[in-house]
């Protein structure tokens, strides 16, 4: 099989005239990508950076971060990925932490002083990324921050995850991760793309973020089969159905709260016509959405299960498995990938029998230690007598509001930033649509007047990414705690359920 790194190199066969990257309405050529590419390229390597360097890139969903990323990958360096949903602060925090020798991102952002002045003082270089222009912005002639000399394992990508084993952190995903994911994923589905002309085949849509794994692993494999990309910049049913029913996508891809939203909107069956299956793994999907999904578009949904740790997807469904097995084994998540083990162990690491719930663990070529060892994740789960993994919960207490991972207590520190605020607790709330929504509860400071509550959301919008911003925050006059001065989880929502019976 063609390597990763291998096949953006054979892109250079491509003819210019080949669409490759859609935006809304506007076709970009491979012309025109590979030229911008090449001037990242230059620059990078006029300032110091060979393979394996540490680029940032502010990476959102345009033409210019795909370029960013075959001239940083292409010639092995390492992507540091910086989230541009989340608040300058954040962004800029995160960049600094992470520490990369150069940092690509648009000229609006370097128009911030927040964010240009933090990035030169830590030494790092800078480049505004827009259209074909590259303009250094911070930094001397040569970068000055060493790269790192454990090269052992070589990292591709370090990537934020969205929660799914745990608390987010930056991880390394190697290349050898990478090239294990796609080799499963062709594994999987028994298609492995790249053959004919390039950018001639089916689209790669991308409807979510290029800053998450989904998004990204959806542009990755784009590139290593050669097909061009449609980039949606943000999520809307319209968008979505239009790309669908303009490109007659036999595949395509929607988190569940996307695919209530679908349902909702009443899309007509015809906009669809052209989807053979639709895949599904972001967080847990109902089988009942599922099911109505498929009874109203007789699309087979193929769910999923994965996490950022694991370069994507370890266990899913397939349209054969779903003919077969479906009516059985309603609520799994399908089987794992082929070359991927999973298990399920007690908290003291005792491995389960068959059926038994427990924390899940991942062994395969995809983690981070290679078969050497299993990984454990945040999930509950278990298998069958048939080899289909169930997820049973999670071990851990981060919301899922539609796809994306909230941790209480990322919440609760903005909140307690705020003056008045002196401490404060966030649980999810089951929601129809998104699944769970955040929803907090606050005490205030002693001496502190009332505190409106659209004051406080905007507050910590300063903050927090959107999804992260509690949908109603509560005020009481103390948290309820246990004699451990915990918060009392059981009471706090009694106080709330109370108070919402009040309000309404």
């Amino acid at each position: 099989m063609t390597g990763i790194r291998e096949a953006l190199g054979l892109l250079w066969s491509s003819p210019d005239h080949a669409k490759m990257v859609q935006e809304g309405k506007t076709w970009h050529t491979w012309g025109e990508v590979r030229a911008l590419a090449e001037k990242i390229d230059d620059e990078l390597t006029r300032v110091g950076c060979g393979e394996g360097a540490r680029i940032g890139v502010v990476l959102g969903n345009r033409m210019e971060s795909v370029a960013s990323l075959i001239a940083i990958l292409g010639k092995g360096r390492t992507i540091v990925t910086l989230n541009p949903m989340q608040p300058t602060a954040r962004v800029t925090a995160d960049a600094v932490a992470a520490l990369p020798q150069v940092v690509l991102a648009p000229q609006n952002d370097w128009d911030i002083e927040d964010f240009t002045v933090p990035l030169a003082g830590a030494g790092i270089v800078g480049f505004a990324v827009d259209g074909v222009e590259v303009v250094q912005r911070t930094g001397g002639p040569e970068v000055t921050i060493e790269v790192p000399t454990d090269v052992s394992d070589p990292v591709a990508v370090e990537m934020f995850t969205s929660g799914t084993t745990g608390p987010p952190k930056r991880v390394p995903l190697t290349w050898r991760q990478l090239e294990a994911a796609l080799d499963a994923v062709h594994g999987h589905t028994g298609k492995r793309g790249g053959e004919g002309e390039p950018f001639s085949g089916h689209v790669g849509l991308i409807a979510l973020p290029m800053v998450h794994i989904g998004g990204f692993w959806g542009v990755i494999q784009s590139l290593a089969e050669a097909r061009p990309v449609v980039l949606l910049p943000r999520f809307t049913v319209e968008g979505w159905v239009e790309a669908v029913y303009e490109h007659r996508l036999p595949v395509a891809g929607l988190p569940p709260a996307a695919m209530r939203s679908v349902l909702d909107s009443g899309v007509p069956k015809e906009k669809l016509a052209s989807l053979r299956a639709l895949t599904a793994g972001t967080t847990f999907i109902s089988p009942d959405l599922a099911d109505e999904f498929t009874e109203r578009y007789g699309i087979p949904v193929m769910i999923m299960y994965g996490a950022t740790e694991f370069g994507g997807a370890v266990a899913g469904w397939t349209k054969p498995l779903i003919g077969e097995w479906w009516s059985r084994k309603r609520g799994s998540v399908g089987r794992p990938f082929p070359g991927v083990k999973i298990r399920a162990v007690s908290d003291d690491g005792e491995v389960l029998p068959t059926g038994a719930s427990g924390r899940l663990e991942v062994n395969s070529s995809q983690t981070g230690t290679g078969t050497n060892e299993w990984v454990r994740t945040s999930d509950l789960g278990h298998l069958d007598d048939d080899g289909f993994l169930y997820i049973d919960g999670r071990a851990d207490d981060a919301i899922v509001r539609g796809g994306f991972k909230v941790q209480p207590e990322t919440v609760c520190n903005a909140l307690r930033a705020h003056a008045s605020v002196l401490d404060a607790s966030v649980f999810g709330r089951a929601d129809e649509r998104l699944g769970q929504v955040p929803v907090a509860v606050i005490e205030l400071a002693e001496g502190a007047g009332p505190v409106d509550e659209a004051e406080l959301k905007e507050f910590v919008r300063t903050q927090l990414t959107g999804y992260e911003v509690p949908v109603t925050i509560h005020t009481v006059d103390a948290l309820p705690r246990s004699v451990s001065l915990k918060v009392d989880r059981r009471r706090l929502l009694e106080m709330v359920a109370e108070l919402e019976s009040t309000r309404v």
